[in-house]
């Protein structure tokens, strides 16, 4: 019985789109029986280093034409691609090896300096040219024939992603070539991207975002065009010169480029189609974004990286008609319900938990069975998000269940940061909440008791936080406090009462 495969949207393009150009690296350009080819070669040589059927290949590097490559030669090779984030820290990336255990890394020169300790989990590869000695993409290329695809398929693992987890540590979300394809068919159902797109990677590759957007433009024909980070000044710079049609934003990305076009008189009138989601955008931004961009069509999506990634659409009409607060409905193939502690279904205009059903659902947290059995309920997945429909079936979020700050895009989850200061020896007693921020959408803030003999300034407190997570997740801003925080019957931090002394609101 024939079964989805991921890879089989690389061979559809390769097949009949061959002489189309299929990716942009600043001057390298590739057409898709190009890529076809030298992904069957990357893989033969994945496989010659060692990789079986079902290992697990960890990818660390910025976007580029060659993360492309590596996506589709681990799945070409039969193995699993497991991506992770560029900005965590050393402790966080040793944590996902560990977890992982991956049979080879792939690095790319950002991270050549780290080439020496990644070799000590396993054998590692270089994505572009390696002066340490490292086997590299292009030597393997030239040494190795083109293999058969031998992807795995249907509710087969495909792919690990890493998302902050409410323990402290990250957890792998599993997701299968079923779980991925699927997500994005349901959403070409709705969104009908031609085959000529030409679309700008600038959210990171390793995002499920970015990564659903990687996929379901190779299954199409698309043009990949990639820069290695978000910059406003080059991203309006390649949009002119390739004409871009299509990207995928964070709303923290769009404010800055609207902030950058109005000091410059570039034509953006070839975008087609802007893509958003991740965190929350203020009326005033998308407004602003709707009349910069005259041209386009916008979506947001509602979901997350345990859905493959997306639950909700609020299509380009639906921003006419003024449902800018809205996330959308239910895409294709998606049941979403608004339930209440025992899972029971809340009324229309009623808050409660989000609980989505589909084949997004994920196959479950690598190597957690109990937190898988505790998120997914008889097939409904437990967002953690809070929320409400209207007699339409919009869906409205109004906060977090779980304490989740989002910051430019990037989850942070406030017992990872607490953990962190925790750990110096003049914090007494913690607490991290997100406030709003014009900038980043959310900020974190974190309320602090020192020991009575504590002193400890928070320069001191994020320097010594840096050290134990990525940087983005490290407090904006502090408030020290003389009294112990506040506390329910139960002796849990009240962080309602928190946020009412920063922000008025609970």
């Amino acid at each position: 019985m024939s079964r989805l495969q991921l890879t089989q949207g690389l061979r559809r393009s390769a097949d009949l789109f061959g002489d189309r150009v299929a990716t942009i690296m600043g001057d390298r350009r590739s057409t898709w029986r190009e890529v076809e080819n030298r992904v069957a070669r990357l893989a033969a040589g994945l496989r010659g280093l060692g990789a079986q059927r079902g290992d697990r290949i960890v990818i660390l590097a910025l976007n580029s034409d060659r993360y492309i490559d590596a996506y589709y030669a681990i799945l070409w090779a039969g193995c699993v691609a497991v991506p992770l984030n560029t900005r965590w820290v050393w402790a966080e990336i040793a944590h996902a090896l560990s977890d992982s255990e991956p049979s080879l890394i792939l690095y790319d020169a950002h991270f050549a300096h780290l080439a020496p300790e990644l070799a000590k989990t396993c054998p590692v590869v270089a994505m572009d040219g390696a002066g340490d000695g490292s086997p590299c993409f292009d030597a393997l290329v030239s040494a190795y024939d083109p293999m058969p695809d031998e992807s795995a398929g249907g509710d087969d693992l495909a792919m690990i992603f890493y998302t902050g987890g409410t323990t402290g540590r990250s957890k792998g979300v599993m997701l299968s070539h079923a779980n991925l394809a699927g997500n994005f068919l349901a959403q070409q159902a709705l969104l009908h991207y031609p085959s000529d797109t030409v679309f700008l990677h600038v959210a990171p590759m390793f995002h499920m975002a970015d990564a659903c957007c990687l996929l379901g433009m190779t299954a199409i024909g698309a043009t990949h065009v990639a820069l290695p980070v978000f910059d406003p000044a080059q991203v309006i710079d390649t949009i002119v010169r390739e004409r871009v049609t299509a990207v995928m934003l964070v709303p923290t990305m769009i404010a800055m480029l609207i902030e950058a076009l109005q000091d410059r008189d570039d034509d953006m009138s070839c975008i087609q189609r802007i893509f958003y989601g991740a965190s929350p955008i203020s009326e005033a931004v998308l407004r602003k974004a709707m009349a910069t961009f005259p041209n386009a069509r916008f979506c947001q999506a509602y979901g997350q990286t345990e859905l493959s990634p997306v639950a909700t659409v609020l299509e380009h009409e639906d921003h006419l008609r003024g449902y800018l607060r809205s996330a959308g409905r239910p895409i294709p193939t998606v049941d979403l319900r608004v339930v209440d502690e025992t899972m029971q279904s809340r009324p229309f205009g009623e808050v409660g938990e989000i609980a989505v059903r589909g084949p997004g659902v994920m196959m479950g947290y690598w190597r957690q069975p109990e937190l898988t059995g505790a998120t997914i309920i008889d097939g409904w997945l437990r967002t953690g998000d809070a929320g409400y429909r209207d007699a339409d079936g919009y869906v409205f979020l109004v906060d977090r269940v779980k304490d989740m700050i989002v910051s430019g895009g990037e989850n942070v989850y406030s017992v990872e940061v607490e953990n962190a200061l925790m750990s110096h020896p003049a914090v007494r007693q913690c607490a991290v909440i997100g406030v709003p921020d014009d900038r980043w959408g959310e900020a974190v803030h974190a309320f602090v008791q020192l020991h009575p003999d504590g002193d400890v300034s928070a320069d001191t407190l994020i320097a010594h936080a840096k050290e134990r997570i990525a940087g983005y997740k490290c407090p904006r801003s502090f408030t020290f406090r003389e009294d112990p925080l506040p506390l329910s019957g139960a002796g849990k931090i009240l962080k309602t009462e928190l946020r009412k002394l920063v922000t008025g609101q609970a």
